[in-house]
């Protein structure tokens, strides 16, 4: 399985490696979401924006996740992750993610190990390659 994802300019000039993916919102529909590829998150986090656009109960309220920004209250919402494998076929990642209350907290909603863990993946600026590989697709490093 490999999950493509792209190098994207974002509002501050800066470009980041981003999948785009969809999240099951409490209505049935799937809502849109950018997600940055950070190798370094523990778990994935949506947005305080896409949290309200997703409008699901919260499982757990009151909890406070932290990082390089500091400490966010947060709250935790089961649903599904869905994300476009090779070819348009579709992955779904089913759980309980995370997401910040403040909309300064969060700019974009992060990939983290909870999922990217499944994978390798593959964060590539020169080359431009973002991509999450996994099953029968393999990459090899060699010196050139």
């Amino acid at each position: 399985m490999r999950i493509d994802g792209e190098w994207l300019l974002c509002d501050d000039g800066i470009v980041r490696p981003v999948i785009r993916g969809e999240i099951l919102a409490g209505d049935g529909t799937w809502q849109r979401a950018e997600f940055l590829v950070d190798t370094g998150a523990d778990r994935t986090v949506f947005s305080a924006a896409v949290l309200a656009a997703l409008r699901l109960q919260p499982v757990v309220t009151q909890a406070r996740l932290g990082g390089v920004g500091g400490v966010a209250d947060s709250v935790v919402v089961e649903t599904q992750v869905r994300l476009t494998r090779e070819e348009a076929g579709k992955v779904v990642f089913r759980g309980q993610y995370a997401a910040v209350t403040e909309l300064e907290a969060l700019d974009m909603s992060v990939l983290g190990r909870d999922i990217t863990g499944l994978f390798a993946v593959i964060v590539d600026g020169p080359g431009s390659v973002v991509c999450l590989l996994g099953q029968q697709h393999q990459y090899t490093i060699k010196q050139s």
